[in-house]
């Protein structure tokens, strides 16, 4: 099997080279740039399965423009993007995982946690690729259609693109219709790891979610938040919903 590349922009050489060495030593490809830049130039001959972003990078990009160009990119748009960042300010933790990045870690940090957490990220990219495998074929709630073998959602007929991470956390909601899932839960269930970070990521995702399927996000039909307590998915085409 081919070894996962992690592409590591990042502009401290010191901390490029702890993460070449030891994501190196756990069986990765490491490609390292120094700014964003490099980076986007490297990508024209590159081949990368994983993104490790610094926030504050030198040249006319910094790492919120980098995951921006990756993301509108098909070649990289469902590659996973953590962010590694002295940042710490909430605002740019929500605003990196609102661009699509599935992971945020402040400096300092834990190097082995840190390949913990791109570890459960690969893994949770697989099992989302593998979700087709379990369970009923087809969920069908009123006008939104998840179909676990084909691997897509259509609503009102209309397919819809989502990240590994966002369709497994609709096909894992609309599983359990009607059951509430607190955001620990959640975090535990599909980040795989106990989460250091706030909650808030769960709510950024749903956010991210709900604008693909509903018909109105700041009103869902589909995805419920569930005041003091958490989500649940709802089929709106039941008849006498007690919601």
């Amino acid at each position: 099997m081919a070894k996962k590349v992690i592409m590591i922009i990042e502009d401290d050489p010191a901390i490029s080279e702890m993460l070449n060495f030891n994501l190196t030593k756990e069986g990765y490809e490491v490609v390292l740039a120094s700014d964003a830049d490099e980076a986007v130039k490297m990508l024209d001959e590159k081949e990368v399965d994983f993104f490790i972003v610094d926030i504050m990078l030198p040249g006319s990009m910094d790492g919120f423009d980098f995951i921006r160009s990756v993301k509108s990119n098909d070649k990289f748009k469902n590659s996973p993007v953590l962010i590694l960042s002295a940042k710490d300010d909430p605002a740019d933790k929500v605003a990196g995982l609102e661009l699509g990045s599935d992971d945020y870690v402040t400096k300092p940090f834990n190097v082995r946690e840190l390949i913990a957490r791109i570890k459960s990220i690969f893994r949770r990219q697989q099992q989302a690729m593998q979700i087709k495998e379990e369970g009923p074929k087809k969920i069908i709630a009123k006008d939104l259609e998840i179909d676990t073998e084909r691997y897509e959602v259509l609503i009102r007929g209309n397919a819809v693109e989502l990240t590994p991470l966002e369709f497994e956390l609709l096909t894992f909601l609309a599983k359990n219709e009607g059951k509430v899932f607190s955001r620990d839960v959640l975090l535990d269930k599909l980040w795989g790891y106990d989460y250091f970070g706030d909650t808030r990521t769960v709510d950024v995702h749903i956010r991210r979610l709900r604008t693909k399927i509903e018909e109105d996000p700041s009103n869902p039909k589909y995805i419920i938040t569930v005041r003091g307590k958490g989500y649940k998915f709802r089929d709106p085409g039941k008849e006498k919903l007690d919601y």
